[in-house]
C-alpha cells in the first residue's frame, strides 16, 4: 500500500514540474504539506484513546522501540542508526539502562568468555548480589 502510495506522489510530483526529494508519506491535500506535528500526536492521542489504549505520546513508541531492540540484544550501532542519533554513547546513555536483563546479558556473555559455559549460575548470583 505503501509502495503504490510512493507511485503515485511521483507520478503527481512528476507531473508538477516538482523534484522527489521531499515526498512525504502523508501531506494535506490542499497545500501538499506535511502536517504540522502537533496535529499528528494528537491524532495519535485520539485514536490510542478510540482503541481503548492508555493514554501515550507518540514518541514514546521511539523510546519503546528503542529499548525493546537493545533488550532483544540487537547491537547498539543498529540501534543508533535506526534512531538517527550521531552518537552511539548518546544512544547507550540514554537507552541501556531502562532494561536490567541488558546488564545481566552483557555480564552473562563476558562471565561465558572468561570462565566458558558453565559458570553462569555464579554470574547470576554475583549479578543479585549486586542488585
Amino acid at each position: 500500500m505503501l509502495r503504490a502510495h510512493r507511485q503515485q506522489q511521483l507520478q503527481e510530483r512528476m507531473g508538477h514540474g516538482r523534484g522527489v526529494d521531499q515526498l512525504r508519506v502523508h501531506v494535506h491535500p490542499a497545500r501538499r504539506q506535511p502536517p504540522a506535528p502537533q496535529r499528528v500526536s494528537d491524532q495519535f492521542l485520539w485514536l490510542a484513546y478510540l482503541a481503548g489504549l492508555p493514554p501515550i505520546r507518540l514518541h514514546d513508541l521511539r523510546h519503546g522501540a528503542a529499548s525493546l531492540m537493545l533488550a532483544a540484544g540487537v547491537e547498539i550501532k543498529v540501534v543508533q542508526e535506526t534512531l538517527g542519533h550521531t552518537f552511539s554513547a548518546f544512544t547507550a546513555d540514554t537507552y541501556t539502562s531502562v532494561y536490567p536483563q541488558v546488564a545481566t546479558a552483557a555480564a552473562e556473555k563476558t562471565a561465558a568468555l572468561l570462565f566458558g559455559k558453565g559458570e553462569r549460575s555464579e554470574t547470576r548470583r554475583v549479578i543479585s548480589l549486586r542488585s
